[in-house]
């Protein structure tokens, strides 16, 4: 049975989310790692405080079973916790030797990253995603499946609620194509 409409996007609104998202994406590729570690653990806390809400969402959304979408938001609050303690050394230059002076790999963002989900793990396959490129200084936006927007803006409106800058995690509502 139907459970909500949501209003799919138009092309002026995508615009619109896509130019905020890349300007805010410029000044978060400026903050430090404990910084983005902080905001991390506060996600990881949100999920964890409203892990009951979470799970019925997706049961509704989706059809998982209640115990298995409790699951996935405590896998979900791990990998944010993960990341949160993990990114900064991950992401260390590393000194190469070479014949030259100074050889190093270095770790940079790269900018906004599209994320086109599944429907199977709503959840899940987006805090993946998230938590490793939010901690690298990347922005994300999410085009989730149709059948689970209400996951899609609940998960837009974590990162907010943790703490994060308003547009560097946002949801796009489109259908994919006929």
């Amino acid at each position: 049975k139907l459970i909500k409409n949501y209003e799919e996007m138009n092309d002026n609104d995508i615009t619109k989310i896509l130019d905020q998202t890349n300007s805010t994406y410029n000044e978060w590729k400026l903050t430090s790692f404990s910084y983005r570690s902080t905001l991390m653990k506060n996600t990881a806390k949100i999920l964890r405080e409203r892990k009951d809400e979470f799970a019925k969402l997706m049961t509704f959304e989706m059809g998982k079973p209640i115990l298995q979408s409790k699951a996935e938001v405590e896998k979900c609050a791990w990998v944010c916790d993960y990341y949160a303690d993990n990114a900064e050394n991950f992401l260390s230059d590393e000194i190469i030797k070479t014949e030259a002076a100074k050889s190093f790999v270095s770790y940079q963002p790269i900018g906004v990253i599209l994320a086109i989900m599944p429907w199977n793990f709503p959840f899940w396959q987006v805090f993946r995603f998230a938590a490793p490129n939010l901690m690298a200084g990347n922005a994300g936006v999410l085009k989730h499946a149709s059948n689970v927007s209400g996951c899609a803006l609940a998960i837009e409106d974590v990162f907010r609620k943790a703490g994060f800058p308003e547009n560097l995690f946002r949801s796009l509502l489109v259908k994919s194509k006929d």
